[in-house]
């Protein structure tokens, strides 16, 4: 299929990148020993020839130094005595030049080249390819001292052998030190093959074991038979899956849970329809009986429809994927349009619900946040706030400015009994409800809130919205703060520090309230 991504093997790949080196470096070492084949097949032939050169050179220096007798005489003693040093073999051919000094031919071939180097130590011979003819051949070839003051050049002695006996030689090396190759190669790849078979044996031992684990088999991988390279991955799918039994317990007992709070209203529901039948089989349904009936079956379902809507609403605050779905809303159109809707409830309950701060799109509130989500969490805490402050309370939603100029805060201040210290973390966690109190709810109403903070890197916290006296006086309240960080805040605009309430541990809030 066109734009998926092709598997591979480690073991192909692994094999791959140690055979393609093995592979290119096997040319060169042919090279290489092709080289190396050549100077050690030269080296014991360029000894044989120096010393030809040499001999040569010294009868040669004699006819030269002492110029005597005929040049007709002095080329046949020069003949004479080359006949004897350079003897040709089957293999190959040898030729020689002698020249004086004006570069005149003494002796020898004509068509040697003469070399263009300087003069040169007379002791040191020195090597050339050259070729003769069509030929090539190895040439050896010195300078004579100057004899004398008046002269006016240097004598050359040239010996040029052909390189049958070289190639032979050379060719004999290289099959001595290649032909082993030719088997040593196809060694070498079978048993880096094994190697690597055997190296990731452990691999698949672990994948067989990892395959016949039961699903809910979340125990971590034992660590001693894994290759040291294997440890790290292991140790993360340990991780993994110790993170992934942890929020399976969580959801199960979430579910569990979730089950037991539904009982109570599916079976008042439950009840009531069966005392309903009952009376209505025994004669005795009159309009009060099935109407108290009807108003307990409406109660009943409506505690089932909150617990459902509260489990939808955590649902969403746990989905990672409305990370995406964030954009710019304004906090404080938010909370007023949240209070706006709770003032009916209010009314109903006789209590003081209001909403204080600035007014929506006055800068300052924006967050980058996901609307419905943003939306759940002031709704909670309002509804939390209103459960709990008995009727002639009051109820502040209230969006202040963060004395730090570090964020946006969100405040919810009641006049309910308030929360104990040592309950404050508690009544965060998903059905817990606060001891001694007889309200009605779903326990599930902050664990949202702390769910969706999470969500949006804020922090929650709850503090008593009076201070604690004597057992006669007014009931502490509850205030929840929601502090929104600098991140999340768009176009957020700063903030001076309000001055202190005398009544609570948080910052006031600033002027124009707007209460019903």
């Amino acid at each position: 299929m066109l734009g998926r991504h092709e598997q591979r093997s480690l073991f192909g790949e692994i094999l791959d990148w140690m055979l393609a080196p093995l592979l290119l470096l096997w040319p060169m070492s042919l090279g290489l020993t092709w080289i190396a084949a050549q100077a050690i097949a030269n080296r014991p032939y360029d000894r044989d020839l120096a010393e030809v050169v040499r001999a040569l050179a010294r009868q040669a220096e004699v006819q030269v130094a002492h110029d005597t007798g005929s040049a007709e005489a002095a080329r046949l003693a020069l003949q004479t005595t080359a006949a004897a040093l350079t003897r040709a073999d089957d293999e190959d051919r040898i030729y020689y030049q002698v020249l004086g000094r004006r570069g005149e031919l003494l002796a020898g071939e004509a068509a040697l080249m003469v070399p263009l180097e300087g003069p040169a130590d007379s002791a040191a011979v020195r090597f050339r390819d050259d070729q003769v003819g069509d030929e090539p051949v190895r040439v050896a070839w010195l300078r004579l001292a100057q004899p004398s003051e008046e002269g006016d050049g240097q004598a050359l002695v040239q010996v040029a052998e052909t390189l049958g006996k070289r190639s032979t030689l050379a060719t004999e090396i290289i099959k001595g030190v290649i032909l082993p190759q030719f088997v040593i190669l196809p060694l070498a790849v079978v048993l880096v093959w094994f190697a690597l078979s055997r190296g990731i044996r452990p691999l698949a031992r672990l994948q067989l074991r990892i395959r016949k684990r039961e699903s809910t088999d979340l125990s971590p991988i034992p660590e001693g038979d894994v290759p040291d390279e294997v440890v790290p991955l292991v140790r993360a799918i340990n991780d993994l899956l110790q993170r992934l039994d942890r929020t399976i317990a969580t959801q199960r007992h979430f579910l569990a849970d979730a089950a037991h709070q539904l009982k109570t209203p599916l079976a008042g529901l439950r009840t009531q329809a069966e005392l309903a039948a009952r009376d209505i089989d025994g004669g005795r349904a009159d309009a009060a009986t099935m109407k108290h009936s009807l108003r307990q079956i409406a109660f009943s379902s409506q505690r089932a429809a909150h617990m459902v809507n509260q489990l939808l609403a955590m649902a969403r605050a746990e989905d990672a994927g409305l990370e995406a779905r964030r954009r710019p809303v304004d906090l404080a159109a938010v909370t007023r349009a949240v209070v706006r809707d709770f003032v009916p409830r209010a009314m109903e309950r006789r209590i003081d619900l209001g909403y204080e701060g600035p007014e929506p799109g006055s800068g300052g509130t924006r967050l980058m946040a996901e609307p419905v989500l943003l939306s759940e969490m002031v709704r909670n805490l309002v509804d939390n706030a209103l459960r709990y402050t008995p009727p002639g309370g009051t109820v502040t939603a209230r969006i202040v400015a963060d004395p730090g100029g570090q964020g946006v805060v969100l405040q919810v201040e009641d006049s309910g009994p308030g929360i104990p210290l040592a309950e404050r973390e508690a009544v965060f966690r998903p059905f817990y409800r606060a001891l001694g109190t007889q309200v009605d709810g779903s326990g599930l109403g902050l664990a949202i809130v702390a769910e969706v903070a999470q969500r949006h890197g804020a922090a929650v916290t709850v503090a008593d919205a009076r201070p604690r006296s004597g057992s006669g006086a007014a009931a502490p309240g509850a205030l929840f703060t929601v502090r929104f960080p600098l991140h999340a805040a768009k176009g957020a605009a700063p903030a001076t520090s309000p001055p202190a309430s005398p009544s609570a541990s948080t910052p006031s809030p600033q002027p124009a309230p707007e209460r019903r």
